[in-house]
């Protein structure tokens, strides 16, 4: 079972994530990382089916850099949330939706 959570407070963010992978009753790995960094104010976890987890946050990042790079600023915690929302909205009407949860802190 996937845990994370996260407490806001007025200048602040603590975000906390396991680093099991569990599938059925068996524990397949008990370190991976499952935090990325979007920006320098941003930052998101990831929890639910291993390779979905990863391939949407790498997805996710690398579209969030390359408007950075295109646009020479950062998104904003929230104009991220709404790209993620987006993302996840039309992954779902797909043929092969992501199996992921997240949180986005920034």
């Amino acid at each position: 079972m996937d845990a994370q959570f996260a407490i806001a407070g007025r200048d602040f963010v603590i975000s906390v994530t396991d680093k099991s992978v569990v599938n059925s009753i068996l524990k397949m790995k008990k370190n991976q990382d499952k935090t990325c960094q979007l920006s320098p104010h941003t930052f998101m976890s990831v929890s639910g089916e291993p390779g979905d987890t990863s391939n949407f946050s790498e997805y996710i990042q690398g579209n969030v850099k390359l408007y950075s790079v295109r646009n020479s600023q950062d998104l904003s915690p929230s104009e991220t949330a709404n790209f993620i929302r987006g993302e996840l909205a039309d992954a779902l009407r797909s043929r092969s939706p992501s199996h992921v949860n997240l949180l986005v802190a920034g």
